[in-house]
């Protein structure tokens, strides 16, 4: 109300309205002020969510990406909680304490909390404003009352909502209070698919770090091989310096591997507000596989994923609350009507202090001749901004479109690379059983035990790199799809997605 008085230039007269006339006047203006209540600026209508963008029918990579044969079935995932099917209970427990203790997420809700301040806060403005102020004093000098004087007033201001002012303030706050809760769950929605990914990450690692130690063994036996059979002659020094580069290159692999198992432990350890360390030894005393994911995931169409996508929620509500403040801009434009009124009694005594009571009412209206300019501006302002706004959701709705088409494809052409590598690994395991044998008979020299001995670890290793590929795809394609997040309360958001 302040902001609005300080842009316009009062052009009309006060009408006071004494308590002495008030059976003249004072009911014909309340009447005309509310009869105005019902004029507003028209605003921009907000584009429809098929309005914004062309979407279209049908995925194209996403529906390639799964099994379309008689017969073929695909998962149904329960988006609020995608995270079971990987069947992890160390990964079940992160999310559930990332989803309560993880800092982002209570930050975020913190603004929730803030933009529902600021809705009560708009509603207030269809109140009038009452103020009581009361005093007392004596008068000093040779012919002053000494008596002690009592003082009691009370005003009362009320704009009205002419034009739309005071509801479009309303809206708007509205607006930003369903932005500020779309964007707490794309908050969540991010810190779940987090919190899944470096799980993933953790039992890839740690699936590795098996792998080298048990490839680190047969490494120590073959370099023992190696060291008897040149000290009985029958092989030169180079087989156990070969022997040697090899079993330190394994080994040299290990601290590397520790390293980054410590670090996705402590990053978990942060995503769900704890200090590192006890995550980590979690992780090690509870080991397991890379958990296996489906890869026939059922789709919904592009305009209902859509309506899932929190981000894409939240752009919708900002430009919503954005061009609510164009409307309020404008009304600036428009005269500005105000109802004042006071009360209050005076008296040397505070027993005959109600026996006078005085009191008016004002009704004033203004409008803006001139201003150098500024309003004009603010209006631009706010056209520039919703713009910027209406560009930000179409962006959020092609950067949706775009994450579920390449987590798709990925899903698809990781589960490929999965099955093709379990081939080459166990072709690998069987290739360095017989190498070992061999060499041991001395049918091989020892440059083909070598070769079998780190096919096979680089088979195993990129197998392991593969499933822990295809499991981040499919939380990347759940998280794509609208996953992970629930509706924070009182922040009337009204969604689609299912599991919330």
């Amino acid at each position: 109300m302040t902001g609005q008085a300080d842009l316009i230039q009062n052009a009309g007269a006060v009408a006071p309205v004494s308590q002495r006339y008030g059976s003249r006047f004072a009911l014909p203006v309340l009447g005309l002020l509310f009869a105005l209540q019902a004029c507003t600026l028209p605003r921009g209508e907000q584009p429809r969510l098929e309005q914004a963008i062309t979407l279209p029918e049908r995925w194209s990579l996403a529906e390639s990406s799964v099994s379309e044969g008689p017969g073929a079935q695909r998962t149904e995932i329960a988006l609020g909680s995608y995270w079971l099917l990987l069947d992890d209970p160390l990964l079940n427990e992160f999310v559930a304490r990332a989803q309560t203790d993880n800092l982002d997420l209570a930050q975020a809700l913190v603004r929730v909390r803030v933009a529902q301040a600021g809705v009560r806060e708009a509603r207030g403005a269809r109140l009038p404003s009452a103020n009581i102020s009361g005093g007392t004093g004596r008068d000093f000098g040779d012919f002053a009352n000494d008596s002690q004087q009592f003082v009691l007033n009370g005003d009362l201001a009320w704009e009205t909502d002419l034009f739309g002012r005071v509801s479009g303030s309303i809206a708007a706050s509205r607006a930003d209070l369903q932005a500020a809760g779309y964007s707490a769950a794309d908050v969540e929605r991010t810190i779940v698919a987090s919190v899944a990914s470096q799980v993933i990450t953790a039992r890839s690692l740690s699936a590795q770090l098996k792998i080298a130690r048990a490839s680190l063994a047969n490494q120590d036996d073959n370099l023992l091989i190696a060291q008897w059979r040149a000290q009985a002659g029958l092989v030169s020094s180079l087989d156990v310096e070969q022997a040697r580069t090899q079993r330190a290159q394994t080994a040299s692999s290990i601290p590397l591997l520790e390293g980054d198992l410590a670090a996705s432990a402590n990053a978990i350890s942060t995503l769900i507000g704890e200090p590192p360390g006890a995550v980590y030894r979690m992780l090690s005393e509870q080991p397991s596989d890379v958990p296996a994911v489906p890869v026939d995931v059922a789709m919904s169409v592009p305009a209902d994923t859509l309506r899932m996508r929190p981000d894409v929620g939240a752009a919708e509500a900002q430009l919503a609350a954005d061009l609510e403040r164009l409307g309020i801009a404008k009304a600036q434009l428009y005269p500005l009507i105000r109802l004042t009124g006071s009360v209050g009694s005076s008296a040397f005594g505070i027993d005959n202090l109600f026996d006078v009571i005085t009191g008016n009412v004002f009704a004033s209206i203004s409008q803006l001749l001139f201003d150098g300019g500024r309003t004009r501006a603010q209006i631009e302002r706010s056209e520039a901004i919703a713009d910027g706004s209406l560009a930000a959701w179409r962006q959020s709705i092609l950067n949706a479109l775009e994450d579920v088409e390449t987590a798709a494809a990925q899903l698809r052409t990781s589960n490929d690379r999965v099955t093709a590598l379990i081939e080459a690994s166990d072709g690998a395991r069987n290739a360095a059983i017989l190498a070992r044998s061999q060499y041991q008979a001395g049918l091989i020299d020892f440059q083909v035990l070598l070769s079998a001995e780190g096919q096979l670890l680089s088979a195993q290793t990129s197998e392991v790199s593969a499933e822990a590929a295809r499991a981040a795809a499919f939380v990347r394609l759940a998280r794509a799809l609208g996953g992970g997040w629930r509706a924070p309360q009182d922040t009337q958001i009204e969604t689609g997605n299912t599991g919330q």
